[in-house]
């Protein structure tokens, strides 16, 4: 089965971006962590990063014209981008969204609402990159 793990705004930025919340793992070595998870899981996974809203909703949108499972950190988008709710609505496979860390635990009360989770079959929160492996689980168990 095909995966795609789309993760959006200042993902690229791992390692580097504020460590103490989302870890120094880098985004090329949370890549190849997803693609191996994958193999061992039967899945074969594709993993892709944009800070440009339009480029995720069209991944989101042959995700679901190609009816592909996806596991979704929208980051930033999460918490207001109706073009990323509605791309998302649309999806006929699986959908699982992941959070290095747990929005609802974070101070900033924007952070503590998502418009991805209604259309999520499974939402994985606070587990660092290890969320990504957990989500790959999901979608592996169908």
């Amino acid at each position: 089965m095909r995966v795609l793990v789309l993760n959006g705004p200042n993902l690229g930025r791992l390692g580097r971006r504020q460590p103490e919340i989302y870890g120094t793992t880098t985004h090329a070595e949370l890549a190849a962590m997803c693609v191996a998870w994958g193999a061992e899981l039967g899945l074969e996974v594709e993993v892709r990063q944009t800070n440009h809203e339009g480029v995720m909703v069209d991944w989101l949108n042959q995700a679901a014209d190609d009816r592909t499972p996806v596991v979704l950190n929208a980051a930033a988008w999460t918490h207001y981008s109706y073009a990323v709710l509605d791309a998302c609505a649309q999806l006929e496979a699986p959908l699982v969204e992941v959070h290095i860390s747990d929005p609802q635990k974070r101070p900033e009360e924007f952070r503590h609402h998502s418009v991805v989770t209604p259309y999520a079959v499974e939402v994985v929160a606070g587990h660092g990159v290890e969320g990504y492996r957990m989500a790959l689980e999901v979608l592996a168990r169908g």
